[in-house]
């Protein structure tokens, strides 16, 4: 079989065995695509470790960063593992295959104050009743306490949270379901903007149909992931002094908060719907340098 058809079949086997996210099967086959390209017309047959590494020193040429080759990596990998279990090759090429070292860098996150005080003031502003703060309140509020994704949180239902529970049914990766507790603050920011918010974004809907998503963009219809981004930049970016900020912030700060709070990783990573337990490790990291930070400022013997 040629090697396009058959990362064809791969990015196929992606999505609907594996169940891995669009996003993820598009960056793997344009991966699979380039190596395609780098060997026109090549058979599976023709591809052995020596073709591999040119086609990543090709990229390397070219000032592809560590990330994008540690993907690529990944993408071969996977590729010449399943095409060996499925009698496609003989034997597996990507074996010696040796991924490029990722440098590690920290994820930004805000201090327990700062977040307390972005979220205090949110929450002024929104008293008087403006739907849209209501609104924005809320999903702060949700994105810091129960430190879900920007896609998990727009796609929350109004029977995916439990208010008597104050517990959240969510959807992750993967299509991978679990259950996370959020605190007092959160829960009456929802209650707010279910009974004063939302009802009014629904009237704002001028055809659109809300259907039963819970939280509503201003034409009355389920709020984009980007509209997330840019209130946590507004919001949070005014805390860091800068407007690079994604809505994955918020999710940092609320695991680095829970670990600097004697939080199990364990229950940490459940929270955070990690498959792997060395993904949530890096707030291990986190937590360390802000605690060698306060150490230096505050020791008489730094």
């Amino acid at each position: 079989m040629d090697l396009d058809r058959a990362a064809g079949a791969y990015a196929e086997h992606l999505a609907r065995v594996r169940r891995l996210s669009p996003a993820t099967v598009r960056a793997y086959r344009a991966d699979l695509r380039d190596l395609s390209a780098t060997v026109p017309q090549a058979q599976l047959a023709d591809i052995d470790l020596e073709a591999l590494r040119e086609w990543l020193w090709g990229a390397t040429q070219r000032g592809d960063a560590r990330s994008t080759l540690a993907r690529r990596t990944a993408a071969a990998r996977g590729f010449f593992r399943w095409a060996t279990e499925e009698g496609l090759v003989d034997t597996d090429p990507s074996l010696r295959l040796v991924a490029p070292k990722r440098g590690r860098t920290l994820p930004r996150v805000a201090t327990a104050e700062g977040v307390r005080g972005m979220l205090e003031d949110l929450a002024e502003r929104a008293a008087p009743g403006d739907p849209v703060l209501l609104r924005d309140h809320a999903m702060l509020e949700v994105l810091y306490a129960a430190a879900v994704r920007a896609s998990e949180l727009t796609g929350l239902d109004r029977d995916d949270i439990d208010l008597d529970r104050a517990t959240l049914r969510v959807l992750g990766k993967g299509s991978k379901e679990r259950v996370v507790p959020f605190g007092v603050p959160a829960r009456r920011a929802v209650e707010a903007y279910l009974s004063r918010g939302r009802p009014a974004l629904v009237a704002r809907a001028a055809g659109a149909q809300p259907g039963p998503a819970l939280f509503l963009g201003i034409r009355g219809a389920r709020i984009a992931p980007r509209a997330v981004y840019d209130v946590v930049a507004r919001e949070l970016g005014a805390v860091l002094g800068t407007s690079a900020v994604g809505a994955h912030a918020l999710r940092h700060s609320a695991a680095t908060h829970l670990l600097d709070g004697g939080a199990d990783l364990r229950a940490v990573q459940e929270m955070l719907g990690h498959a792997s337990l060395g993904t949530t490790q890096i707030y291990t990291h986190v937590s360390s340098e802000r605690l060698a930070a306060t150490y230096q400022l505050a020791h008489p013997r730094a």
